[in-house]
């Protein structure tokens, strides 16, 4: 039996257990607002989601094509970007939970079973496959320290105190998003001068990109809510 000093050290010592410090700190994102994603460095960031293309299946000449008009777009950039591919394992629970709905109002005894076979091969066609699903990303930044038209003291007083500026400033972000925008369009339009389908991700999808990112093992038990939604706490 545990003596009366050893329990109050073991309870002083769960007692005294603090939560820790709050993963906010430590991430590179200050706010994302009006499709953009503001970075605490005050520079922005735009995703644009694009297809893909089988390469492999293309002909001599069309894979040429392919490959010039990438160069194409590259060269006439004077910018970076990048390029990111997200892998995750194929999630298709919706569609079995309607094969599961369609198996049990379903009247024919033949249909029935039929179905609860075709969806039991599925499951398991995807857990034993380790099947994945892709999704390719094109980050646009910008930052306001290379906005070449401006002099060289102008642009070194907007990185001064980038983060701030970009908070309290309305006129101010407008003008840096319209400089994004600028790059925008060019990216848009060299992607989609290869065939690729483009889309630039809005507020909310940002944030369900980020939170899948940042929450790799919970996002798909823990869905996230509509933005609108949402409590925003003001610092």
């Amino acid at each position: 039996m545990a003596t009366p000093q050893m329990e109050t050290m073991h309870s002083k010592q769960l007692a005294g257990s603090k939560p820790g410090a709050s993963t906010e700190q430590y991430m590179d994102i200050a706010e994302i607002r009006d499709d953009v994603v503001i970075m605490k460095d005050g520079t922005l960031r735009a995703v644009i989601l694009v297809s893909s293309i089988n390469f492999a299946l293309k002909s001599e000449d069309e894979q040429t094509g392919v490959v010039s008009s990438y160069v194409s777009f590259l060269n006439s950039l004077d910018f970076p970007i990048q390029v990111v591919i997200q892998s995750r394992k194929l999630n298709i629970d919706a569609y079995l939970d309607r094969l599961k709905e369609a198996e049990r109002t379903q009247r024919n005894e033949l249909l029935r079973t039929q179905i609860a076979d075709y969806r039991q091969f599925v499951r398991e066609l995807i857990e034993l496959g380790q099947i994945m699903s892709k999704r390719f990303f094109v980050v646009v930044p910008y930052s306001p320290g290379s906005n070449k038209a401006k002099s060289w003291f102008d642009r070194f007083k907007e990185v001064v105190s980038p983060g701030k500026s970009v908070r309290a400033k309305e006129a101010q972000f407008r003008d840096r998003r319209r400089s994004l925008d600028g790059r925008m369009s060019l990216v848009l339009g060299g992607l989609s001068g290869m065939s690729l389908q483009v889309t630039q991700l809005d507020t909310q999808g940002l944030v369900e990109l980020y939170y899948t990112v940042y929450n790799p093992d919970i996002f798909l038990s823990e869905k996230l809510v509509s933005t609108d939604q949402l409590q925003v706490e003001n610092s």
